[in-house]
């Protein structure tokens, strides 16, 4: 605790953690809204599934676009244009009312999580560029630590707005709360020496790809770090909610409260873990994560169980994600850390999409819930087992 509380006394870090902790915290608000919204439009699995993907893909098509935008706007005006535009499309979502106007849904849903996307990035591509070391490893832990909290209490939070207060005042919430961090970032002091860049937009592009290209210690680090896509449950949460437990407790509760569980395990894993996980050890940390998620796909027919199980799910999934990227920050020159960091949230959102349509299209095909959450846990085993390979060639 000691080591998170020295590094956040530095005020920019500090004043970014803050902002994060208010705008992750009105994305997971909402995003119980979105999904219980659907399942009152009775919408399908694949429809589901598609919702949950569109979510991730603008880090995935816009990526290289999102690299050079970093690399070229300062931070702050940047960040300042992304918060207005959340704002903007959170606002929008009360236009939605029935499932004619999902394709309106899906287009506000993409255009949020672009500006999401490219904040995220701007972030963690700054970062490196302020501190290093052991402060840079706690940020990425505060970061994984913050997403997590907010993940269980924006999920709690808004699954109980929704269920007693309705959609469209969830959204609201989460438009008043990206205000706030708007206004919080106003205040930022951020003493970062501007280069003027030297190439065109075409320039760059070209000589981002050409880095990564003749970097393939960095290329392996963003396929290893896109394991944890396979941790991309929304859809599965969702159905699981609709198809297992909605006869004991409402979908919007029991959506929140699954996402509750696991994320407070998400938030306290790094306390336990994060000393000591490092490149020596990290295949045994992919291992647990696999097990745990298959020892859920045995449970998930009792809802009591399955959250127990989920907390074990949870619990080295925050661990796994920081000390990942951290390898891939400091392995990258600080020239290219925008561009770079784009194309690993790219990979990234990949695999989420990829494990969400994954999980809706086997679903509709006949395969048990269980069945899949025992693949995903498979998964994992199999990213051990590429990490091995990578710390034998590389390490």
């Amino acid at each position: 605790m000691s080591r998170y509380i020295r590094t956040l006394q530095h005020p920019v870090i500090a004043r970014l953690s803050l902002i994060q902790l208010i705008s992750y915290f009105g994305t997971w608000f909402s995003q119980v809204a979105i999904f219980s919204m659907l399942v009152e439009f009775k919408a399908d699995a694949v429809l589901i599934a598609i919702t949950a993907a569109t979510a991730m893909l603008p880090a995935v098509v816009l990526a290289p676009i999102i690299g050079i935008v970093i690399d070229r706007i300062p931070f702050k005006r940047l960040m300042t244009t992304l918060l207005i535009i959340e704002i903007a499309m959170t606002t929008s979502f009360t236009l939605i009312n029935s499932i004619s106007l999902i394709w309106i849904l899906l287009l506000l849903i993409f255009i949020r999580s672009a500006a999401s996307s490219m904040l995220f990035s701007a972030e963690m591509s700054l970062f490196p560029k302020i501190i290093e070391g052991d402060m840079l490893k706690n940020t990425n832990e505060i970061h994984s630590i913050i997403w997590s909290f907010t993940y269980a209490a924006g999920m709690a939070a808004g699954g109980v707005v929704t269920y007693y207060l309705g959609y469209d005042t969830a959204f609201l919430i989460d438009a008043f709360l990206y205000t706030i961090a708007l206004f919080i970032l106003l205040g930022l002091k951020l003493d970062l020496e501007i280069h003027e860049p030297k190439q065109t937009h075409i320039q760059m592009l070209k000589s981002g790809f050409a880095y990564l290209k003749g970097n393939q210690k960095i290329l392996h680090l963003i396929f290893l770090h896109a394991s944890l896509g396979l941790t991309s449950f929304d859809a599965l949460v969702t159905l699981l909610a609709d198809f297992q437990y909605k006869e004991l407790i409402a979908v919007p509760l029991a959506i929140g409260w699954i996402n509750a569980i696991r994320a407070t395990a998400l938030m306290i894993g790094p306390f336990f873990i994060g000393r000591w996980i490092n490149t020596q050890n990290l295949h045994y940390f992919f291992i647990l994560e696999g097990a745990a998620i298959i020892v859920w796909s045995q449970v998930q027919f009792d809802f009591y169980w399955a959250l127990v199980a989920l907390f074990g799910v949870g619990f080295f999934t925050s661990t796994l994600w920081s000390q990942t990227y951290l390898m891939l920050q400091e392995e990258t020159e600080k020239d290219f850390m925008g561009r770079v960091i784009s194309y690993n949230d790219m990979f990234f959102m990949l695999s989420n999409i990829i494990t969400a349509l994954f999980i809706g299209y086997t679903s509709k095909w006949g395969l048990t819930l269980e069945e899949i959450t025992f693949l995903l846990g498979i998964g994992f085993i199999a990213a051990a087992i590429y990490y091995l390979w990578f710390r034998k060639k590389y390490l």
